[in-house]
């Protein structure tokens, strides 16, 4: 196939843009190189696939219109995976106006240009924020999240909504993904794992939010990839059952499915923790502080609709995980 993959030089985008080009498929990768973490680690995950005879780089903004469509005329793209976003709980509060011009701006031209160039399966990032106030544990892409407690969740939240509009009225299959707490090699700076390594290595204390009580269901990239690749393989299809007297917010009358892409094993951040401290053969000096605004305390995801439409769950442990990490990390940086 021929598959446009935005966000090509982010931590899932080159991961996944890999996968699929070692199966065969050609890419076509768009990323912008943004500043918002190191652009030398983008640049270096994108030195994996550039030289590949099947990758064709674009660098654009998804937020800027002209270039999109420009874009999906010329490469004429089978499939589109949208991973490009601004991506950040804590950081939307500081700056909305990435997170509008991006997440919303952005996606809409990528719904236009599926939408023109007859696209037969978007495939795009949601996440588990959208969950925001929900508590009721595993979260269920069938359960009503109308409370967002963050500017990114309500980006992704909206997403989903553009998304179906689109697949009601032209007929596009579309798939979003609820990702849950993504880790691994490669990963992003601005990820707790990324920093606790980080500062452990060089003796300066974690910051700890919530007294270490959160609780995440993390997820190991290869894990994602897999389900990202699975789920772009089979178009989204509509429920022939679906009723709008009791509607079902993950499935359509439309071509439109939600699914959660999560390891179904919420650890402890202070076991996860003592895991990056038994492979790292350090002690972490932790700085204990309350909940920021924005987070919440749990993430859990149900994944039933995952295993019976795809026959796949995430399985990676997080010891063999964060293990994973931390040789890639040494290795890297050299530490």
């Amino acid at each position: 196939m021929r598959v446009l993959i935005t966000g090509s030089a982010g931590f899932i985008g080159s991961a996944l843009s890999l996968r699929l080009l070692e199966r065969g498929d050609e890419v076509i990768g768009v990323d912008c190189l943004d500043p918002y973490y190191d652009v030398s680690l983008k640049r270096a995950r994108l030195e994996r696939t550039l030289n590949h005879r099947r990758y064709t780089e674009v660098r654009a903004r998804i937020e800027d219109r002209e270039s999109m469509a420009e874009t999906f005329a010329r490469y004429r793209p089978q499939r589109v995976v949208n991973l490009a976003a601004q991506a950040g709980v804590r950081y939307s509060i500081e700056n909305p106006d990435a997170y509008v011009d991006s997440n919303l701006v952005g996606f809409g031209n990528i719904l236009q240009g599926c939408r023109n160039n007859g696209v037969e399966h978007l495939v795009y990032a949601s996440s588990s924020s959208v969950y925001g106030s929900n508590t009721n544990m595993p979260f269920s892409v069938h359960d009503n999240v109308d409370h967002p407690v963050s500017l990114y969740a309500a980006t992704k939240k909206a997403n989903e909504l553009m998304a179906h509009t689109y697949s009601h009225l032209y007929d596009i299959p579309t798939t979003g993904l609820r990702f849950f707490t993504v880790y691994g090699p490669w990963g992003r700076p601005d990820m707790a794992l990324f920093k606790f390594t980080r500062n452990i290595i060089a003796g300066e204390p974690i910051q700890v939010f919530n007294y270490g009580k959160h609780r995440r269901d993390f997820t190991y990239i290869d894990d994602i990839v897999e389900g990202v690749i699975r789920v772009l393989d089979q178009p989204a299809r509509p429920n022939p059952d679906w009723n709008g007297d009791t509607p079902d917010s993950a499935t359509s009358r439309a071509p439109y499915r939600l699914y959660n892409i999560g390891n179904n094993d919420p650890v402890e951040l202070m076991h996860y923790i003592e895991t990056l401290e038994s492979c790292l053969g350090m002690k972490a000096e932790k700085q204990l502080l309350p909940l920021q605004p924005g987070d919440v305390p749990d993430t859990y995801a149900n994944v039933q609709d995952l295993v019976a439409d795809f026959d796949y769950r995430p399985a990676t442990s997080v010891a063999q995980g964060v293990a994973n990490f931390v040789d890639w990390y040494r290795d890297y940086y050299k530490v």
